[in-house]
């Protein structure tokens, strides 16, 4: 048997490290953001502005669905990762199959739920008439396909907890290579519009995700995953409790967001289908900015849970230092490219020039998205990391619901600046959370983490 895949950061060369472990996940949060443009640019070139709309409102709705699966799968990581730095692998097994099946079970409960509620969704958004069709079609078969989306943020989140983020991008790579060529046989050569990116989608994620479970089930003694089918019928209630404590902010932090943009882009589709379909756009393009937070989140959440569980604050504290270094130079190259090339990005999506027209105007919008991305994964790695649930549900409900609607209403509403002060406030709202860890971190009772295995607060 091969040696154990598990990494260990304790030790070792930080800045190494990170991005060794970083560079893996921001190339799969690449690939998923280019296979979600591929989406949005087959279906803009082939049914023009209707489609994009139909696809950015179904896509939305969509998204709103993965907040149980974002938020647990990112505390699982955290668990995980302590559990490694605490020296308690042998209970990583047990953990992994409560969280596996409970996840599932939640999937399929969330999928049922929205489909039932798909048409009040819909009204909410103010979904334009000319795109309701396509909505519907698009945002039907993503809702039938949500188990195989929660399932891969289950599996790839095992594997980043252990420090392992090379597999997850071979697996992402493969449902973007699927997603392409099935957009085009669909969309292109099948004539299934909006409905026809939407299965494209979901068959790749699917596929990725089996692949990835089989991966994991091949190399479970690789990975110390000793566990049996008892684990996944029968769960660990004080483990499910632990991941309830962290997973549930986190989720509300996911659904908050997700709720907060939905209410931004249900006025922004009410100043009609041109800006409707450049709302779509920007959301590829906030996504483009979340590279950066994600790839460096996660890395840093894995590396800075481990470090607390080991007691190693100091090398907290670097961690820090790090991500801060590598996020801020990447936010400002992506931020001259778009300044210096905004008639070659945007024209990918689309050449009518109403839309262009909107974008213009949104590129201060989108600097300001790149750098709030950047400064808030430092503290979310140290808010995260650290296991407390507290911290993060005060940072759930400001970033996700107060500042992000209040800031968006201030500006689109009462100072009249109409879609433009709702992406902007918005994109204020995205530096939130480095504001609060600043705080936290600045009060020093993240260094009174404590192990997993003790179940206790911070």
């Amino acid at each position: 048997m091969r040696g154990s895949e598990i990494r260990d950061f304790t030790q070792g060369n930080i800045s190494k490290q990170l991005v060794i472990f970083a560079w893996p996940l921001f190339l799969s949060n690449l690939l998923q953001v280019v296979y979600n443009m591929v989406d949005m640019i087959v279906v803009g070139n082939v049914l023009g502005k209707v489609g994009i709309s139909a696809v950015a409102i179904g896509g939305d709705i969509s998204n709103l669905m993965t907040f149980v699966a974002m938020g647990f799968a990112n505390a699982g990581q955290v668990l995980i990762a302590r559990y490694i730095g605490a020296g308690q692998r042998d209970r990583i097994g047990k953990f992994v199959g409560t969280m596996a099946s409970f996840l599932m079970v939640c999937a399929v409960v969330i999928s049922v739920t929205a489909l039932t509620f798909q048409s009040t969704l819909l009204r909410l958004m103010n979904t334009p008439a000319e795109s309701w069709d396509g909505a519907v079609s698009y945002s039907t078969i993503c809702m039938t396909g949500l188990v195989f989306i929660y399932g891969y943020n289950v599996v790839s989140a095992i594997l980043r907890g252990m420090g392992d983020s090379k597999h997850p991008f071979i697996f992402v790579s493969i449902a973007a290579v699927t997603n392409l060529i099935l957009d085009v046989v669909f969309v292109i050569f099948l004539g299934f519009g909006p409905g026809g990116a939407a299965l494209a989608t979901v068959i790749s994620q699917a596929i990725s995700f089996l692949a990835c479970t089989v991966f994991l089930i091949q190399n479970r003694q690789r990975f110390e995953l000793n566990m049996t089918r008892r684990e996944f019928l029968r769960w660990d209630m004080e483990m499910l409790s632990s991941l309830v404590k962290l997973g549930v902010p986190m989720a509300i932090k996911s659904a908050s967001i997700q709720i907060s943009k939905l209410f931004v882009n249900s006025w922004i589709n009410s100043y009609g289908v041109a800006v409707s379909a450049f709302a779509g756009i920007a959301n590829k393009i906030s996504s483009i900015s979340n590279l950066i937070s994600n790839a460096m989140n996660t890395a840093g959440s894995t590396m800075v849970g481990q470090n607390l569980a080991a007691g190693k604050f100091s090398r907290v504290k670097e961690i820090m230092l790090s991500i801060a270094k590598i996020g801020l130079s990447i936010s400002a190259f992506i931020s001259l490219v778009i300044i210096i090339f905004p008639q070659q990005i945007f024209g990918l999506f689309t050449d009518d020039g109403a839309v262009l027209e909107i974008a213009r105007g949104y590129i201060p919008i989108a600097v300001l998205l790149f750098f709030g991305s950047s400064m808030r994964a430092i503290m979310n790695a140290l808010l995260n990391g650290s296991g407390n649930y507290k911290m993060n549900f005060v940072t759930a409900i400001l970033d996700g619901i107060i500042m992000r609607i209040g800031l968006s209403v201030l500006f689109g509403l009462m100072l009249d600046m109409k879609h433009y002060g709702f992406w902007l406030g918005d994109a204020l709202a995205g530096f939130t959370p480095f504001f609060i860890g600043l705080g936290f971190y600045m009060s020093g009772s993240w260094k009174k983490s404590k192990a997993v295995a003790d179940d206790s607060e911070t």
